[in-house]
């Protein structure tokens, strides 16, 4: 089997933030590779400022020739999750993987982050990844398989100044998603963070002027690295902090990265955020 392209027929996806950007790429990557999706956000209507919405999505995933369901979804809300996960298994009859793929930005010193932003941070990253988790893992259990992918930089002992609050909020969710790993690995459930090694062409890349495209990738390398965990049996890959370059080299014996910037080419000096952390 290639492992970039695992046979997901009869599997269920369920991400939330994939109205847009890396959540979007995602839901249409698992649909050809045959799973079913549910797509659960909060935009269910595309504006000039956030392009994107649950149901354009849906509609592209149907157009390939799987089931599609847009859900509206706010992952701050333990309720709104629970009820997200639980309209996917009745609608589907199972999930197989639940991806977090939603996330909340601010990059700023720790005096120039209100509680509110700290908050709204700790909410949408690992406070919804851990709900997520906790809400899907009953599900998998019952069919003894099961992977739950998580977003973020790997776990790093080193002060990050201007992105402390930021970093609590994201490495929170590698540690949750750590431990979890050994407690489910038995009931052949994986649990692991993936992170990119660059930054991807998304909405947040964008509205952050975060440098300019010839610095991006596009999402296709995060999917080519998502569908090579996706191609593992859960209880024999779990419990890893992955980079993206590192999965496609290790799981898929890719380590020419070229075809992946935005520009079809590397810049003369690649900016890697693996280094930021």
């Amino acid at each position: 089997m290639n492992p970039l392209h695992p046979n997901l027929s009869g599997r269920v996806a369920f991400i939330t933030g994939g109205s847009r950007g890396i959540g979007k790429a995602l839901a249409l990557r698992l649909a050809r590779e045959g799973a079913d999706v549910a797509i659960a956000a909060k935009s269910e209507q595309s504006t000039e400022k956030l392009p994107g919405s649950i149901h354009e999505t849906a509609e592209l995933v149907r157009t390939e020739g799987r089931r599609a369901l847009p859900i509206v979804c706010d992952v701050r809300d333990e309720k709104s999750v629970e009820a997200a996960v639980a309209r996917t298994a009745d609608t589907f009859g199972r999930i197989d993987i639940a991806i977090h793929n939603a996330g909340a930005l601010w990059w700023q010193p720790v005096a120039d982050t209100p509680v509110k932003r700290f908050d709204l941070m700790m909410s949408v990253n690992v406070r919804a990844a851990y709900l997520t988790a906790y809400f899907a893992l009953p599900i998998m259990k019952r069919q003894k398989w099961g992977h739950l992918l998580g977003f973020t930089p790997p776990i790093v002992a080193k002060g990050m100044p201007g992105k402390a609050a930021y970093m609590a909020s994201k490495l929170g969710i590698a540690h949750v998603y750590m431990g979890l790993a050994e407690e489910v690995r038995a009931d052949n459930i994986a649990a692991n963070v993936l992170w990119p090694r660059t930054i991807i062409e998304s909405q947040a890349s964008i509205n952050w002027g975060m440098l300019d495209r010839s610095q991006w990738r596009t999402p296709e390398i995060v999917c080519d690295a998502a569908m090579a965990i996706f191609a593992q049996e859960p209880g024999t890959y779990s419990g890893k902090q992955l980079i993206d370059e590192e999965v496609l080299s290790q799981v898929a014996d890719i380590n020419d990265f070229d075809r992946y910037w935005c520009l079809g080419k590397p810049p003369e000096k690649p900016m890697y955020i693996d280094g930021w952390f």
